[in-house]
This record gives structure tokens, C-alpha cells and sequence, in this order.
């Protein structure tokens, strides 16, 4: 086995070596005290088939414990000769601490089924660890390339392997809405699906010819919702309103501004956007409500990024709003807008989530801002007051290439390697105590234009959602020529959990898509087009 000194990702806080080993074989008992059940019933699931154990009660072999003086996600790992001891904060930092675990095991112990026969040794240590945010957060986009439940149960269990807690599920766009909202059923008939797909990026504009679409029914959602909160992940939906709509304005045309056409098939930012009468703010209060019976996470995401103000300049709808409620034209009414969606939430018992945009002209009290367009928003937020998830697509958009290499997949976007990912830090520069407790933590986002398949996802997150993973829960001083050190190891478990990851030794001719072409972008060039997107938030600044 490897030394677990150098292949733990994330990293731990501290680990001491003492003499022998714990021997984990078929007669290998569970134990589990108050508070620990569940953990110890996702442990007999997912080790026990691999490694013929089937974890039962008894003395000795692995204890789980909860110690409410650890921090919570906290943990502590001890391993002796006698066995495992598992001690958390609380159940979520036991899970972790049953993670670290699996880590030590070899990578064989990590399938679905027994290669080998056993039995596996642990060398005696002692590990304590805890992460360094609170939200430690994995973006997944549904709404472009829809995904089966399976496929998102899997990276569910790929996210809690490496001690992310957050799944923020992106759930509709203007290319596809992708659940049922009772009384709404043209939104699943006919907004879950368009007649096209772009190949590669715009500019090419070329399609496949194939309908593409698919929906999630509320019973698939709350599999999806209960099954990550058995791996301490919390689900926080996402419907983008009012902009990025055109799927529920194909589906439901009086929700818009005079469009009736299909689900939008090219990718981008449509100018089909909600009208912003009774009628679409009841709409959107609907499936806020449907949302929130769902979802039990205290925030909801409202998106609220990318909303052009084109159709209000001539809508007699969007006039009226604004004469009615004293707003300086059609650039407020998005403010306006996300103002009486926060107030719904609220009287749900929820907080908003948004995309930064809804900064422009102050956002709602107790919103958190997801701030993505560069670095800039994040301190923005701070300033503001709010809550903030660093997300900067510079820095975490997975979907951005992993290289110059000609051979990457569909190439978008700024050149975005392992090491560069690695480097992030939701935390700016030279902020007080009081501003650093707002950053609540990082997040990486998978935006799913070009990426049509579980193995794709697979492709574009791997290995560089391992370099996030510690990002987010190792100390803020980090050194890549460890984690480098560290990875080849944890390779080996990727590929016994049937990961696709992308070869550190680049692209493989097979992962190319020629028929996909992309249109790779230049730092500088994207740096200055984030410095203009965020223009406004600075001039509010002064």
C-alpha cells in the first residue's frame, strides 16, 4: 500500500505514525454510537461489498463516535492495532473522517464488487482534520445536456469522496427546463426539450439534427435531495428568472414579451426574457413554492445573471411597471424583479441565491451572491454586505480547457490547468475578520454546452475537481508539488470508481471532438472583458 502520509486528497490537517497496523477483513466489526447510524449504513453499502465485510455490530473493528467538542465537520482518525476509531463533530464529520478511511484502504476496496480477497492493512496513525470553508460547492448544469438521475447520484458520490457538501443543480435555461411544476405541464412537454443542439462553440454555427431534452419528476428530485443528504451534501436548486427563460416562454408564451417560437437550440444569452406582469411573477412564485416543497436547503437560487433589457425598452407591460413603480427605466426592473422573488422566498422561510448580477442596484437583503465574473465581485459582495460564494470562471469553470493541446475537446474559454485551479482561493487579499466571515466558501461549476455525456463531465472535472477539493478544505498554504505527489495515487482510486478522468499527460486522440470545434480564449483578453461586465459594480463602489 502507499504511504498514507503522501496520497490523502484533500490533504489533512495533522497525521502522527505510531507502531503496527489494523487489519480490516471479513470478520471486521461496526460500531456505532448516538448519532451515527446513518454513517454507519452508508459504510456496510459502500466498503463492505468490495472488501466481503459485512460490517456488523460487535466489539473492537471500527467505532464511529460524535464529539460535539470536535468542530463539526471536524474529525478525528485512530487507528490501531485493535482498530478504527471514528470520532466527528457530528455525523457530517464522521462521514468525512469514514472517507479518510476509505482512502487508506487500497484502491480495490473502492469497486462495486471483490477483486481481491483480503485481507487489507491500515498502519496505525492518527489523523485529525477539518476543512477550512462551510461551503465547499460543485455546480452541476442539467438544463443544457439533461443528465439521468444515475449519472447524478454518481457525482454525488464523487463530490462526497472528495469532501465537497454542496451540489448547486442548475435546473433550466433558455436550451431546456428540466422538471414537472404541477398545473404547469407544458413546461416538461414542451420546454424539456429543443429541436437541435449546437455543435461546439457559436461561432461555427453548426447543429446535430437530433431533439435533445429530458426532465426529472418530483419524486426523482427528492431521490436526488435524499440520497445526497446521506453524504452530508446539501442540494440548492436553480431557476434562472427572468433572464435565460426562453425554454418556459417556448412552452408558455404569454409568460414572455410577444415570443412565440421553439426551446432555444444555439448557445448564449437570448433576448427572451419574462415580462414582468402579474402573470409571470405568479408563474415564478409557482414554482418557487413547488421549489421550496422539495428543497429543503435555506437558500434557493434565483440565477438573475444575463438578463437583457432589450423586449422591456418596447413592452407596454414593462412601461407601465416602471410608471407604476417610480423606476428609471427598463435597466431597474431587474432589480425590481429579484426584489419581489427574494420577499417570496422569505415568506418560505428561504434566503436568494444569485448569480452577481443581482448586485446591480443593490441586491436583497440577505441574498448570497455566487460571484463568478472574475475575481472582482467577490470583494464587491463583501463591501455590500452580503454573503458571498467565490466562483470566478478564471479560476473554477470546469468547463474552460485544461490546455493549448489542439487534441482537448471542444476547447472554450481561458486556459484553466490543474495548477491554476489549484491556486484558487475564495478568500481576497486583504480583507478584515469581519470581511473574511462572509466568504462563505469556493465553488467549481460544470456548464454543460459542450459536455454531452456523464463521461465527458467525467473528462472536464477530473483530476482538477481533486485540485478544487483541497482548495477548499486544505489550509490556505498550499503546495502543488505535494498534491502532484499525492495524485498518481489518487488516480488509481478514480480509476476503480470507473472515473473518465483526463490523463495528466494530456488528451488521448480519442478524447478529441473535431466535429465540436471550440474557440479558445486569451486571459488578457477575457480579464478585460470581465473588467467592463463589472463596470457597474464599481461605480456603485464610488
Amino acid at each position: 500500500m502507499n504511504e498514507p502520509l503522501t496520497n490523502l486528497i484533500p490533504t489533512v490537517r495533522s497525521v502522527s505514525r505510531s507502531a503496527g497496523a489494523f487489519r480490516f477483513d471479513a470478520t471486521t466489526s461496526l460500531t456505532a454510537g448516538p448519532g451515527t447510524e446513518g454513517v454507519a449504513g452508508w459504510m456496510r453499502a459502500t466498503i463492505g461489498p468490495a472488501t466481503g465485510c459485512a460490517l456488523l455490530p460487535g466489539t473492537g473493528g471500527v467505532r464511529l463516535r460524535v464529539d460535539a467538542g470536535l468542530p463539526a465537520e471536524g474529525y478525528a482518525v485512530e487507528i490501531t492495532p485493535a482498530g478504527a476509531d471514528i470520532t466527528g463533530g457530528s455525523a457530517a464529520g464522521v462521514f468525512y473522517g469514514a472517507q479518510t478511511l476509505r482512502q487508506l484502504l487500497p484502491p480495490a476496496t473502492l469497486r462495486r464488487a471483490p477483486i481481491e480477497a483480503g485481507p487489507f492493512t491500515v498502519p496505525a496513525q492518527r489523523i485529525e482534520d477539518e476543512p477550512r470553508f462551510a461551503w465547499r460547492g460543485l455546480l452541476l448544469d442539467v438544463a443544457r445536456h439533461f443528465m439521468p438521475v444515475s449519472d447524478v447520484l454518481r457525482l454525488i458520490d464523487l463530490a462526497a469522496f472528495h469532501k465537497l457538501n454542496v451540489l448547486h443543480l442548475h435546473l433550466t435555461d433558455d436550451q431546456g427546463w428540466r422538471f414537472e411544476v404541477p398545473g404547469w405541464p407544458r413546461l416538461t412537454e414542451v420546454g424539456a426539450w429543443r429541436p437541435t443542439t449546437m455543435l461546439g462553440s457559436r461561432g461555427h454555427e453548426s447543429y446535430d439534427g437530433r431533439p435533445h431534452g429530458g426532465h426529472y419528476t418530483t419524486d426523482d428530485l427528492r431521490e436526488i435531495v435524499a440520497y445526497a443528504a446521506g453524504r452530508h451534501l446539501t442540494v440548492v436548486p436553480e431557476v434562472d428568472m427572468p433572464g435565460h427563460m426562453q425554454a418556459a416562454i417556448a412552452a408558455y408564451p404569454a409568460l414572455g414579451n410577444g415570443f412565440d417560437g421553439p426551446v432555444r437550440s444555439a448557445w448564449g444569452i437570448s433576448e427572451h426574457v419574462l415580462q414582468v406582469g402579474p402573470g409571470a411573477l405568479g408563474f415564478c412564485r409557482a414554482v418557487l413554492d413547488h421549489v421550496c416543497d422539495i428543497f429543503p436547503s435555506e437558500l434557493i437560487g434565483i440565477g438573475g445573471d444575463e438578463c437583457p433589457t432589450t423586449e422591456w425598452v418596447d413592452s407596454p407591460v414593462a412601461r407601465e411597471r416602471i410608471r407604476a413603480e417610480s423606476l428609471a427605466g427598463p435597466h431597474e426592473l431587474q432589480g425590481w424583479f429579484t426584489a419581489r422573488l427574494a420577499e417570496h422566498l422569505a415568506s418560505r422561510g428561504r434566503r436568494l441565491y444569485g448569480w452577481d448580477e443581482i448586485l446591480a442596484g443593490g441586491a436583497p437583503a440577505g441574498a448570497v451572491v455566487a460571484a463568478w465574473r472574475g475575481h472582482e465581485p467577490t470583494t464587491h459582495a463583501i463591501r455590500a454586505g452580503h454573503q458571498v460564494v467565490a466562483c470566478p470562471d478564471v479560476a473554477v469553470y470546469l468547463d474552460y480547457r485544461q490546455s493549448d493541446d489542439p487534441g482537448e475537446p471542444t476547447p472554450v474559454g481561458t486556459r484553466l490547468t490543474l495548477a491554476e485551479v489549484y491556486a484558487f482561493d475564495p478568500l481576497p487579499a486583504g480583507l478584515s475578520t469581519a470581511e473574511a466571515a462572509l466568504v462563505l466558501g469556493g465553488q467549481a461549476n460544470i456548464w454543460t454546452e459542450h459536455l454531452e455525456s456523464a463521461r465527458r463531465v467525467d473528462y472536464q472535472a477530473f483530476p482538477r475537481l481533486c485540485a478544487f477539493a483541497e482548495a477548499v478544505w486544505g489550509p490556505a498554504e498550499r503546495d502543488f508539488a505535494g498534491f502532484s505527489a499525492r495524485l498518481p495515487a489518487h488516480l488509481a482510486r478514480l480509476d476503480a470508481l470507473g472515473v473518465n478522468y483526463r490523463p495528466l499527460s494530456g488528451p488521448r486522440p480519442w478524447d478529441a471532438r473535431p466535429d465540436a470545434p471550440g474557440n479558445p480564449r486569451a486571459l488578457a483578453d477575457r480579464l478585460a472583458e470581465l473588467h467592463e461586465m463589472t463596470a457597474d459594480l464599481r461605480r456603485e463602489a464610488t
